[in-house]
């Protein structure tokens, strides 16, 4: 490709709307351009990696076994009423209606679409177990669309779903999906981890996130050094017990205008620790009170996986009053009606003496006992861990490092295919439900994660895997007769080898080039210059590790050819 006739809009400064550094290098190389909030074009270049990054993940499924189709981005509102999911997925679902009023919904995910289609196809265990997926563009509605592609309403995604007579052979089908995913990402020429993490809307008991390790990772992944990882929404921490205390009295205190656990606790004079927090949440029609330590953040992916709801919201002040005849900022959970489904933390010990709110205003309750004062008929993990917790596995000290989400995996079980009937005939002729598995790659979030690991402060650093061309012909004055014909030749020489290859034949200033360039990131530069020339030497710069190598003008397609189709024998 010729510069003069490419479509490569590149700019000089950083858009001022963008926070990460891929969103803005993504819009400076000239890969990317916004059409309206979390929805963009993919410019050539950005389309030709993105191309490369599916084609990847092609390659590794189809090894894996399984087979891609395509599955309609609209689909009818009643199977995602038979899944419960119309109700239940929230406002990022985007459900909009046709002429005669019928709902339908964008596909963020499609469980329901390819479970519709098996149950209509699959009547024997003889028909099982079988994997299909596709790489196809996806729809949710973000409250706060932000980062580019990595956190976009519109992007292209690969989602596959196997089917499988039992859990054994999910298991299977799990394994081999855990090391396809670990091939694409690194022929992708990423550093990943794999961690436990949170279902959300998806659903499923096991699932595991692909985390590429990136300081400005929105996720925050824990990790010990017996190889334990979790993602913030699902890590756990071993709890520490406590040593019983004297029983205190339970009294009342006059706490007046002191809402928050800081206001209370140094009110009192208490560490935040002694303090319940107790909110109250409704997952659809149910109130819930959720009860965890002061000290403690409510983990809301918790509770909305312990609720079955997809996302439960904080109680108004009327509702709050309602349910516990108490004023917002001071609930708590002594003396609450028994119909008032309550949840404590797993953290909340016996023998200790606590503080909660009075369902009072200006009233907290102190030496609250718990078996005495309050009743626990439910635990659950309900706080999010922090650095220096101990390890739920070995109870080494957790650490705390961030990542970016490039691919989820989950084991569904029954979850889709009991609502919606799909079953199949096992060998002695017996109704059976279907087991399955779903898995998802980010495409478009892919090639942000690349950048978003792989940079400098020139511009992106492209592994050849995935770089929009390979190598980058940078002729320093195309106005010098000679300068302009060895270009010429060596890009000749170059496309007759297959190579995929970028010529300058801007009539530019030598730093405006260098600047594209670097900015760009092609793997391998090419540098014509008079010097060189006289030399009889076109040079050879690595874009990763800055190396030059000189090498005669004769021999420069050839050991670019050589060169590129060893990196990316490395990276196959």
């Amino acid at each position: 490709m010729r510069l003069t006739q490419a479509f490569i809009p590149t700019l000089k400064e950083d858009p001022t709307d963008a926070e990460l550094i891929s969103h803005k290098l993504m819009i400076r190389a000239g890969m990317l351009r916004k059409l309206a909030a979390g929805i963009y074009t993919l410019l050539p270049l950005g389309w030709r990696t993105t191309r490369k990054v599916a084609q990847i993940v092609r390659e590794e499924m189809d090894r894996a076994g399984c087979q891609e189709l395509l599955l309609p981005i609209l689909m009818p509102a009643e199977l995602w009423r038979e899944t419960g999911r119309w109700e239940k997925y929230g406002k990022e679902l985007f459900r909009p209606r046709d002429r005669h009023e019928r709902d339908y919904a964008l596909g963020p995910t499609h469980e329901e679409a390819i479970t519709d289609l098996v149950r209509t196809h699959v009547r024997s265990y003889r028909d099982l177990p079988l994997n299909l997926y596709q790489i196809q563009t996806k729809f949710r509605d973000e409250i706060r669309p932000r980062f580019g592609v990595m956190r976009a309403r519109e992007f292209l995604m690969k989602d596959g779903y196997s089917f499988h007579v039992d859990e054994a052979q999910l298991e299977s089908a799990y394994e081999r999906m855990r090391e396809a995913y670990a091939a694409v990402f690194r022929r992708c020429g990423l550093e990943f981890v794999v961690v436990e993490a949170d279902s959300g809307a998806i659903g499923g008991d096991v699932n595991h996130e692909f985390m590429v390790t990136a300081a400005s990772g929105e996720s925050l992944i824990f990790s010990s050094a017996c190889g334990y990882a979790a993602s913030s929404e699902s890590a756990k921490y071993r709890v520490i017990p406590h040593s019983a205390e004297p029983e205190a009295r339970l009294e009342e205190r006059s706490t007046p205008g002191q809402k928050t656990v800081e206001e209370v606790s140094a009110f009192l004079g208490l560490e935040p620790s002694r303090l319940l927090k107790s909110l109250l949440f409704l997952a659809g029609e149910e109130p819930v009170l959720a009860v965890v330590p002061g000290d403690r953040e409510l983990n809301e992916a918790k509770l909305a996986r312990l609720l079955g709801h997809a996302a439960p919201r904080l109680a108004t002040a009327q509702e709050i009053e309602a349910l516990t005849c108490g004023p917002l900022g001071f609930t708590g959970p002594v003396g609450l009606p028994s119909r008032l489904r309550s949840v404590f933390d797993v953290s909340i010990q016996e023998g200790r003496n606590y503080v909660t709110g009075a369902n009072k205003r200006d009233a907290h309750l102190v030496g609250v006992r718990v078996g005495r004062d309050v009743r626990i008929e439910e635990r659950a993990d309900l706080t999010t861990a922090r650095e220096g917790d101990c390890c739920p596995r070995c109870g080494d000290t957790l650490k705390l490092s961030r990542g970016i989400e490039v691919g989820h995996i989950f084991k569904l079980g029954l979850k889709y295919s009991e609502p919606m009937g799909a079953r199949y005939l096992d060998a002695e002729g017996n109704e059976r439900t279907i087991v399955m598995g779903t898995y998802g790659i980010g495409v478009t979030r892919t090639v942000a994660a690349v950048i978003e690991q792989l940079h400098d402060e020139n511009g992106i650093i492209w592994p050849y895997s995935v770089a929009p061309y390979h190598v980058h012909i940078v002729p320093v004055n195309t106005a010098h007769a000679e300068t302009r014909a060895v270009a010429e030749s060596l890009y000749a020489g170059l496309v007759d080898r297959d190579v995929e290859t970028i010529l300058d034949d801007r009539d530019e200033r030598p730093g405006a080039k260098f600047k594209d360039a670097d900015l760009m990131g092609m793997p391998l530069r090419v540098t014509i210059g008079e010097k060189g020339l006289k030399d009889g030497v076109v040079e050879l710069r690595d874009r990763k590790s800055g190396t030059v190598e000189r090498v005669a003008v004769g021999e420069a397609a050839e050991a670019c050819a050589k060169r590129v189709a060893a990196e990316l024998t490395k990276l196959s």
